[in-house]
């Protein structure tokens, strides 16, 4: 547990990240989560929410409306990538040999969450880890209508920086002293939520295996 908590220590160390790259390093992070296959393990939603939190308390010294402007770009360009990837690669993806950064059941995941939400599963999926980068590679796979893809990516990007990126800028804002104390709680509670509705799709395919196999 006490190296859980230094994990979270070092993902909530502002300085860290920003001395790694800081706003450019915020941007090509979210652009390769929406739309490189092997960018699923990024925190995309951590850092949205963490973007916007040190953009207002000054570590990170660049306007509000650039920040989400940019990152709102970098995500919509993402799914972009994605499509164009699933679109080339087509059917074959499913076959592609498994390694560390590439999984089938990810795919898999995706295809079954489009089924049952269509193209809004460009939208609501960004708010979900794995989904936001398979999604779009898989409406690539189907050949959805470029127009309404366009449509659900800018929408989906939209939706989600804002958000989060206003969620963390709100509370810096509100609360610049003692968010430094509650931070790490923050963000775990952040990762529970966004998880959650992964971990309870996980559960229920295996409750069905279970079922189908007796």
């Amino acid at each position: 547990m006490e190296q859980i908590w230094d994990h979270l220590e070092n993902l909530t160390d502002a300085g860290s990240i920003i001395s790694k790259g800081g706003f450019f390093l915020l941007v090509i992070v979210i652009f390769a989560e929406t739309g490189l296959f092997f960018g699923f393990f990024l925190p995309g939603d951590y850092l949205l929410f963490l973007a916007g939190l040190l953009c207002a308390t000054g570590v990170l010294q660049i306007h509000i409306s650039v920040l989400v402007i940019s990152l709102i770009i970098a995500g919509i360009l993402g799914n972009y990538t994605g499509y164009w990837f699933g679109y080339r690669t087509g059917p074959v993806l499913f076959k592609r040999n498994e390694s560390i950064f590439f999984k089938k059941r990810y795919v898999t995941m995706a295809e079954e969450y489009y089924k049952k939400y269509g193209g809004m599963a460009l939208v609501l999926g960004r708010f979900l880890p794995i989904i936001r980068t398979f999604a779009p590679i898989f409406a690539g796979v189907v050949r959805l209508n470029i127009r309404k893809f366009s449509l659900y990516n800018v929408i989906g990007s939209v939706c989600w920086v804002t958000i989060l990126t206003l969620v963390g800028y709100y509370l810096g804002r509100k609360y610049p002293e003692e968010i430094k104390y509650y931070l790490k709680y923050v963000v775990l509670g952040l990762i529970v939520i966004t998880a959650l509705p992964l971990i309870i799709t996980f559960i229920k395919r295996r409750f069905v295996k279970a079922g189908v196999g007796k």
